[in-house]
């Protein structure tokens, strides 16, 4: 029973998801705890450097952590053959060439999604990674919120009998900039930057509708830039390029219809910034990003359409929360977790670049079918 090093060489982690979601919710949690245990009674303890472009961000945010190392160097850490994973969570533009370079110095990678702007060099990657004998993951968090971990118990109970259809909303306004801080980065904003809700959200999709409902076979999207101008971080005003909500419908195997509203543009009414609604012969239920609720068919009310009365029925107290009977970890933290005994001990691991790559190319497909207008089927990946 020993405890045994774990290189990391952590690049992007002074962005909003890498710093919080994967540097403190993640390494630093798992360090903190005394590192992961395999299955053999060993603990892995991971020892990241961080790495970034401005060295005074780079050294307070490692100061601040008690992190040891840190640097502006990737190529000389890169090079260290003490570090066994890169990781990168920086501009999805960049991430194709940052995991090449990682993938030929032998280093095992694992990264934000999207893996990359467009379905080509996302397979250039997964080729190059298979070529080389590399461990290779992409982040899928959505899949390990509680709220759809309970969708996933609710399925594998059999409560939906036949799945029917599932409806997503996602969104919230951000603010443009000018008159009250973004709360995303003005990239996001940007075409040519790599920005845009399709190409960031639809990838989300494939791996939410692909795990829990069924594999998408092909979708029809229509996106919209409803937010003409915004203003950078430094107050300047830019044209914004890419889409800023989306409308999609899905195609499921197995004959469930889905359909998810994307929007950066939208005022929040509803329980929580994304919600899923499934229905099914037996039953439904509506799951956000926590909490999830149900209503069997044998409690579903009578409803009649009738316009001239006012509707005084509370249909939302005909619904039963889902009880907490499981502590849920942080999602992000849990596939950290399952990546590093991947690459320790060979644990099973399914979310490799080719699920990354299969996001990749639904959200080319979503584009095709906004620019053509039309349905699109989603073809297999051979690799």
């Amino acid at each position: 029973m020993t405890t045994k090093r774990l290189g990391l060489v952590m690049n992007g982690v002074t962005g909003r998801m890498g710093l919080n979601q994967h540097l403190i919710r993640s390494i630093i949690a798992i360090r903190d705890q005394g590192g992961v245990l395999l299955s053999n009674g060993d603990r892995i303890l991971p020892d990241p450097i961080l790495i970034g472009r401005d060295a005074d961000k780079v050294e307070r945010l490692a100061k601040r952590f008690n992190v040891e190392r840190w640097s502006t160097d990737l190529d000389k850490a890169l090079a260290d053959k003490n570090d066994t994973i890169f990781f990168d969570a920086a501009t999805t533009q960049a991430r194709p060439s940052l995991l090449t370079k990682a993938i030929e110095a032998g280093k095992h990678v694992y990264c934000e999604k999207p893996i990359a702007t467009n379905f080509e060099e996302a397979i250039q990657v997964l080729k190059l990674a298979k070529t080389k004998g590399v461990k290779h993951g992409t982040v899928q968090d959505k899949l390990f919120l509680p709220g759809l971990k309970k969708l996933a118990f609710l399925r594998d109970s059999g409560f939906f009998g036949r799945m029917l259809s599932v409806r997503g909303e996602f969104g919230y306004w951000v603010f443009e900039g000018g008159w009250q801080e973004a709360q995303r980065p003005s990239w996001n904003y940007r075409s040519e930057d790599g920005g845009g809700i399709i190409l960031d959200m639809v990838c989300h999709w494939r791996y939410v509708l692909d795990n829990l409902f069924g594999e998408v076979e092909s979708i029809s999207c229509l996106g919209t830039t409803d937010i003409p101008e915004r203003f950078d971080e430094k107050g300047k005003k830019y044209t914004a390029t890419a889409d800023d909500s989306a409308y999609a419908t899905f195609r499921l195997k197995g004959g469930v219809i889905a359909h998810i509203n994307m929007s950066w543009v939208t005022r929040v009414y509803r329980d929580d910034l994304v919600t899923f609604q499934v229905d099914g012969t037996h039953g439904s239920a509506v799951a956000g990003l926590t909490d999830c609720v149900i209503q069997a068919r044998q409690a579903t009310p009578r409803p009649v359409w009738n316009p001239d009365e006012k509707r005084t029925h509370d249909f939302y107290a005909d619904w039963q929360k889902v009880p907490e009977n499981v502590v849920y970890d942080n999602g992000f933290k849990e596939q950290w977790e399952m990546f590093i005994r991947h690459v320790c001990e060979d644990a099973p691991y399914k979310y490799t670049l080719l699920e990354g790559a299969k996001g990749v190319q639904l959200a080319e497909c979503a584009l095709q079918s906004w620019r053509e207008r039309r349905w699109i089927d989603v073809a297999p990946i051979e690799v």
